[in-house]
């Protein structure tokens, strides 16, 4: 059997694509069904959440120090500690979405910024974005979104380090690929 474009031998045939998708909800966030044809023929409707890019900031301070931000979460019904970040307007690019994100929930500016990985997560249409960057200070007030009441937390890398594990702080999979890319894990 000779393996499809874009997989290696022995990797599972690609689903298609059995119809438009239909949009099932759209509210704070926007559901799709999209119909799927399976490759032994059966035909599957999945999920799809369609969002907006995102972005996700590790911060880092002159002192190595993480910027991060603690906000309630609907989903998990609690106060979360996370990176900042937020999405990415159409048009415009990560790096730049993930500054200006910095700079509204957290007041803080940098020196530089990189993107460091793009993910895309499985039931998703658009990508998570991860920016590294560097040399963070204050730089002026929040400017937060009308729904957003956010608290600016300042730790060292090895307290993030250690919430890692944990599962317990947001945005975990950004923030490892960010320390992983800077070398802090």
């Amino acid at each position: 059997m000779t393996a499809q474009p874009g997989t290696r031998a022995g990797s599972p045939p690609p689903w298609t694509r059995a119809g438009a998708d239909e949009v099932a909800y759209d509210g704070f966030a926007r559901i799709l069904h999209r119909p799927l044809l399976l490759p032994d023929g059966r035909e599957a409707l999945w999920d799809i959440h369609d969002s907006p890019a995102t972005v996700s900031v590790l911060a880092l301070t002159h002192d190595d120090r993480v910027v991060l931000v603690e906000q309630f979460r609907p989903g998990p019904d609690r106060v979360v500690l996370s990176l900042p970040g937020g999405l990415v307007d159409d048009g415009e690019e990560p790096v730049a979405a993930g500054v200006r994100e910095l700079r509204e929930e957290t007041g803080y500016a940098v020196t530089s910024a990189e993107l460091v990985a793009t993910v895309d997560p499985p039931s998703h249409t658009r990508p998570r974005h991860v920016v590294l960057a560097r040399g963070a200070h204050l730089a002026g007030a929040q400017h937060l979104d009308e729904l957003e009441d956010i608290t600016v937390v300042v730790l060292p890398v090895a307290d993030v380090r250690r919430r890692l594990p944990t599962g317990r702080l947001g945005a975990t999979e950004q923030t490892y690929l960010a320390l992983d890319h800077a070398g802090l894990l």
